[in-house]
């Protein structure tokens, strides 16, 4: 850049960089990386999330130190971490406790990037790594819930496994395939222990990395949805409304691991199984394949996308029907889609209108389960309002965000419950809420007033 002086480093940092790029790296993403200077408490999330994940490789690698991936002493040797190994307590606690609040930070991360709009456009490819870091964060954590070998976490990996034997033609050589048994068994274990300690942690960590030099790319979003890198530049190029990385923001975001840190330690010494939530207290009881549970549930963090499972019956397929139907007319009429896609979009949501009555409920039901997450991978191209964040737009579409967030918390809420009809009513109704959001997005997206956005940032010093 104009007006900037390269120094060169020496000695051991010098030697270093001749052989590696290590100055140019921590200048590049951190010392002269330059992030909007009106960042809020909701961008604590990404930092809390890279620690959430150090920490789970850590304790992981010293659970792993002791754990037995057997049928026979997979259940004991969690006891013996627990009971005999010296702070193996705490260790299973803080691994335990952590694969809970990485769902929480990764939720309210993603909150964060729906209210500002930090999916639009030149942000696309970070939005997409950042939903396959979310499902691959699903399944290990899936994978990881077997391992203790407890009640729930056998009859869980039974119920989740078997839902793939609902896909027509190849579901039951699938199941079967990923269990490696016809039940779940030894081999379910061993390939499940497989997958969690190796090889999802290499792909997730690949995936944090590639959201990392992909932020980094275009630069972060901020509140008010402005593109710093277009606005005014000092006399070295650096844009007036940012500020650099380190040491603002490294320092800033240790006031939120601080916060972080407080609660993540009292749940772990006051409430690690809260409530039965993080921890379920029949997991604390051997598996037994000849006895089932009262109640079988996932983990909280499944729970809303489980609902959605268990809404989807025979005659809850009539509303997706009309759904699908009103979803389409409204695409073709009001939606602003252009070229081919006018006629795309109906043409597929009237195909699955079809299809609906043809293939079997269960089959839908691990559709919609599944569905409901792969939506969020285009989130990009159906929300088309004019401006990105919801400071700027119309009032209702905050009450509508609104909405969709209690919706969800409920969805969570019936999944840990036991069905019956009423909360299966409810599940129905949340669901259609859910498709719809997301469904309707190219057409509400686009209604209301909306307020000009400032040509620089809101900033007030604090």
């Amino acid at each position: 850049m104009a007006g900037e002086k390269t120094v060169e480093t020496t000695g051991l940092l010098g030697w270093i960089d001749k052989r590696f790029p290590l100055t140019t790296l921590f200048k590049d993403h951190m010392s002269e990386y330059y992030a909007p200077k009106n960042f809020n408490f909701w961008y604590f999330f990404g930092s809390l999330a890279m620690l959430v994940l150090v920490i789970q490789i850590v304790t992981g690698i010293f659970l792993v130190m002791n754990y037995k991936p057997d049928a026979k002493l997979a259940f004991e040797s969690v006891e013996y971490i627990m009971r005999e190994v010296p702070w193996g307590w705490l260790i299973r606690y803080m691994h335990s406790t952590g694969a809970s609040m990485f769902f929480v930070v990764v939720y309210l991360h993603m909150l964060r990037g729906l209210f500002y709009g930090s999916y639009r456009k030149p942000r696309e490819l970070v939005w997409i790594f950042g939903v396959a870091i979310f499902l691959c964060l699903m399944g290990e954590a899936f994978m990881g819930y077997l391992l203790p070998w407890g009640q729930m976490s056998y009859w869980g990996a039974q119920v989740i496994v078997n839902l793939f034997s609902a896909i027509p033609f190849i579901g039951p050589e699938l199941a079967i395939w990923i269990r490696g048994d016809y039940v779940v068994s030894d081999a379910t274990l061993n390939r499940f222990f497989a997958f969690h300690v190796i090889a999802l942690p290499l792909v997730l960590i690949g995936l944090v990395v590639a959201h990392i030099i992909a932020l980094h790319e275009v630069g972060s979003n901020n509140p008010d949805g402005v593109e710093i890198k277009q606005g005014p530049k000092d006399r070295n190029g650096h844009p007036l409304d940012g500020i650099p990385f380190h040491p603002y923001y490294s320092v800033h975001d240790i006031v939120g691991v601080a916060g972080f840190l407080i609660v993540f330690a009292a749940i772990i010494f006051f409430g690690p199984e809260m409530g039965g939530y993080f921890l379920e207290y029949n997991n604390f009881i051997p598996a037994d394949p000849l006895k089932t549970p009262p109640h079988i549930a996932p983990v909280w963090y499944f729970t809303p996308f489980y609902s959605m499972l268990r809404a989807t019956t025979a005659d809850f397929i009539w509303i997706m029907i009309a759904g699908a139907v009103i979803a389409a007319a409204a695409l073709f009429l009001k939606g602003n889609l252009r070229g081919i896609w006018r006629i795309v979009w109906p043409v597929v949501l009237i195909l699955v209108a079809v299809l609906l009555r043809v293939i079997d409920a269960k089959f839908w039901g691990v559709v919609v389960m599944g569905g409901s997450v792969v939506i969020l991978f285009f989130l990009p191209w159906l929300d088309h309002s004019p401006v990105k964040s919801i400071r700027y737009r119309p009032t209702w579409h905050k009450y509508l965000y609104g909405i969709f967030i209690v919706n969800f918390l409920v969805l969570g809420y019936l999944g840990t419950q036991a069905p019956n009809p009423t909360f299966n009513l409810m599940s129905q109704i949340g669901t259609v809420i859910y498709l719809g959001f997301f469904f309707l997005m190219p057409v509400w997206s686009r209604i209301g007033t909306f307020k000009q956005v400032p040509d620089r940032v809101t900033f007030h010093a604090h």
